[in-house]
């Protein structure tokens, strides 16, 4: 595959997280259909997570603590291209197919993912160091319980959203306090998203596509 120059060059601050991790379970929503499109989204080339060496430090650390506490980290994405973000743009403006609306956002409209925060013209995603991610329980082989699926736009994917069991909701405390303490901060919408609070490139928006063999050097 022959990509410009340039496209490697943005890469040189990037590792493959299963690289610094390699306990950790990938789950690339956005390389498979499953997703609020429906559609693999554009600039996924290749089902890995791709993320800043300083980010994936991090996760290094907050993945030992994890283990220790018996559960494995489990990502659903990472870096994101801007022509991803793009895709995601367009679909909400001029796309009228809502095929996956029973299963991501059956509460609401689609227009209302730009207002509400679900969907922007800019990620920080696409700065390299934020992730979507959960947790695995060791002892049962499952995905913690979070009182909502990744991805489901609604008030109940709010971290601090208390219509949910004690239970779910000390799940996502705990997957926050220990993300917090490990440089990520949180945002108020998704209680899987978390984006390293000194980030390397904290206005760069990159396009290169996610594939390892960017990363082979």
């Amino acid at each position: 595959m022959d990509f410009k120059k340039e496209a490697i060059n943005d890469t040189l601050g990037f590792v493959l997280l299963s690289d610094y991790v390699p306990g950790i379970i990938q789950e690339i929503r956005y390389y498979s259909t499953y997703n609020s499109i429906g559609d693999r989204i554009d600039g996924y080339e290749q089902p890995c997570a791709i993320i800043t060496k300083e980010a994936a430090r991090a996760l290094k650390a907050i993945a030992n603590e994890m283990n220790v506490k018996g559960y494995r980290l489990k990502v659903f994405d990472a870096y994101r291209p801007a022509t991803a973000v793009k895709h995601f743009v367009m679909w909400g403006i001029e796309d009228l197919d809502q095929r996956m609306k029973p299963f991501f956002y059956p509460d609401l409209e689609k227009q209302s993912l730009f207002t509400l925060g679900y969907i922007a013209s800019q990620s920080s995603h696409s700065r390299g160091s934020t992730v979507d991610l959960t947790l695995l329980d060791m002892a049962t082989g499952k995905e913690v319980d979070m009182g909502s699926p990744f991805d489901y736009f609604s008030d109940v994917s709010h971290p601090d959203y208390r219509g949910i069991t004690d239970e779910q909701y000390a799940n996502r405390m705990l997957l926050q306090s220990v993300m917090v303490k490990h440089g990520f901060e949180p945002i108020d919408c998704e209680w899987w998203n978390f984006t390293l609070k000194d980030e390397p490139y904290p206005s760069t928006y990159f396009e290169f596509p996610v594939t390892a063999e960017l990363l082979r050097r």
